[in-house]
C-alpha cells in the first residue's frame, strides 16, 4: 500500500493515507492548542486566585493592624476606666462611711426608744403573765370546751355565735369603744353582725360573721368523684347565696360602704375557697363583698387602727395649731403691753428730768435770794426776806 492509494471509501470518497495522516496531524495541532488554550486559562485563574489571595492577605493585615489599634485604643480606655473607678470608689468607700455613720446614729437613737418600748413591752407582758397564771386553772375546763368544739360547729346557730364571738374578739382587741358596733339596725332593717366606723366617713362598713359549713363538711368528706361533684356544687350554691344576701342587704347606697366584709371563722376554710372555688371570690368580688379570714379580717382591723391613729393626730395636730395661735396671740398681746410699759417709763423718767431741773433752778434762785444785802431790813415791821426764803425751803 502506498500513500496515494486509497485506505477507506466513505460515502463515495475515497480516503487516502497522505490525507488520513493530515488529518491526524491537524487533530494533534488542535488538540495541541486546546491544551495549550487550557495550560494558559489555568495558569490565568491560578494567577487571579494569587491575586486575589494576595488582596486577602492584604485585607486580613488592613484588619489586624486596626484590631492592634482598637486594641491599643480600648486598653487605653480601660486605663482610664480603671482610674475613674478607683477615684470613684473612694468617693463610694467615704460614701458609704458617712452613711454607715448618719445609719448607726440613727440604729442606736432606733435601738434606744426600742429598748424603752421593749421594756414597757415586757411590763406589760409581765401583766398579761400574771392574768396568765391566774387563768392556768382554767386549762382543764378550756380543753373539754375545745373537744366540744366540733359538736359547736354541727349546729349551724351554734356554729354562728361561734363565729361571731372570734370576729368581735379580733374587732375589739384592734378597734376602740367608738370605732365598732354590733348588730346595728340599718334604714332597711338589716342588722350586719358588726359595722366598722372610719374616721372622716359616716357611711359605715358592713362585717357579715355568719358562712355556710355544711357544704364544706361535705366536700371534705366525699370518697368518690360524684360525691365531690355533689358537694361542690352545694358549696357553689350556698356560699354564691350568702354572697347575694350580703350585697342585697348590707350594701345601701349613700348609707354604707360600697364594699362588706364576708368573715370565714376558719383559715383552713379559707385556703380551700381560694384554692377550690376561685369563681366564688370572683364573683364575691364582683358583688362587691371581700371574703376574708381570721388573718385578713386582723390586717383589716390593723388598716382601719391606722386610719383611725391618723385621724386623731390629725385632730391632735389641729388642736396644737390653735393653742400654737392661742399662745402666740399672747405673745402679741404681751409685746403691745411692753410697749405701753416702756412708754410709761419713758414719760415717768421724763418727768423725774423736770422735776430735778426745777429743783436746781429753786436752789439756783436761793442762792441768789440768800447772797443779797438788805440793809434796811432792821426796820420795825419790815419782813425778813431771808426767814422767808428759809421757810420757803
Amino acid at each position: 500500500m502506498t500513500l496515494a492509494s486509497p485506505i477507506a471509501v466513505i460515502g463515495g470518497i475515497p480516503i487516502f493515507a497522505l490525507q488520513a495522516l493530515a488529518a491526524v496531524a491537524a487533530l494533534l495541532a488542535a488538540l495541541t492548542a486546546l491544551a495549550l488554550i487550557a495550560l494558559w486559562r489555568a495558569a490565568a485563574a491560578r494567577r487571579s486566585e494569587r491575586e486575589a489571595a494576595e488582596e486577602r492577605q492584604q485585607a486580613i493585615e488592613e484588619r489586624f493592624a486596626a484590631l492592634a489599634q482598637s486594641s491599643a485604643e480600648l486598653n487605653g480606655r480601660v486605663g482610664a476606666m480603671a482610674e475613674w473607678l478607683g477615684s470613684r470608689q473612694t468617693d463610694l468607700a467615704r460614701v458609704v462611711s458617712d452613711r454607715l455613720d448618719s445609719v448607726g446614729a440613727r440604729l442606736g437613737a432606733g435601738l434606744e426608744s426600742q429598748a424603752q418600748t421593749t421594756g414597757e413591752s415586757l411590763g406589760r407582758l409581765n401583766e398579761r403573765l400574771a392574768v396568765i397564771d391566774a387563768a392556768q386553772s382554767r386549762l382543764t375546763e378550756m380543753t373539754r370546751e375545745v373537744v366540744s368544739l366540733k359538736d359547736i360547729l354541727a349546729n349551724k346557730q351554734a356554729r354562728g355565735a361561734f363565729g361571731q364571738g372570734r370576729m368581735e374578739a379580733i374587732v375589739r382587741d384592734g378597734l376602740p369603744a367608738g370605732g365598732y358596733d354590733f348588730q346595728f339596725t340599718l334604714s332597711n332593717r338589716a342588722r350586719p353582725d358588726c359595722v366598722i366606723r372610719l374616721p372622716g366617713d359616716p357611711r359605715p362598713l358592713a362585717v357579715d360573721a355568719k358562712f355556710p359549713l355544711e357544704g364544706f363538711s361535705a366536700y371534705r368528706a366525699a370518697r368518690d368523684d360524684e360525691a365531690r361533684r355533689s358537694a361542690h356544687a352545694r358549696v357553689r350554691a350556698d356560699v354564691g347565696k350568702h354572697v347575694k344576701d350580703i350585697a342585697e342587704r348590707y350594701l345601701v347606697p349613700g348609707e354604707t360602704q360600697d364594699v362588706a366584709l364576708m368573715f370565714v371563722p376558719s383559715e383552713a376554710i379559707y385556703s380551700d375557697l381560694v384554692e377550690h372555688f376561685d369563681e366564688l371570690v370572683q364573683k364575691a368580688h364582683r358583688a362587691r363583698v371581700v371574703i376574708v379570714s381570721p388573718t385578713l379580717m386582723m390586717m383589716a382591723i390593723s388598716v382601719a387602727q391606722a386610719i383611725l391613729r391618723d385621724a386623731r393626730m390629725r385632730d391632735e395636730a389641729h388642736e396644737i395649731q390653735a393653742e400654737v395661735g392661742k399662745l402666740l396671740n399672747d405673745v402679741r398681746l404681751v409685746a403691745e403691753r411692753a410697749g405701753k410699759l416702756e412708754t410709761h417709763f419713758r414719760q415717768a423718767q421724763e418727768d423725774l428730768a423736770g422735776v430735778g431741773a426745777a429743783s436746781a433752778r429753786i436752789a439756783r434762785r436761793a442762792e441768789r435770794i440768800e447772797a443779797m444785802d438788805f440793809a434796811d431790813g432792821d426796820r420795825p415791821g419790815a419782813p425778813d426776806l431771808m426767814s422767808l426764803a428759809r421757810q420757803a425751803e
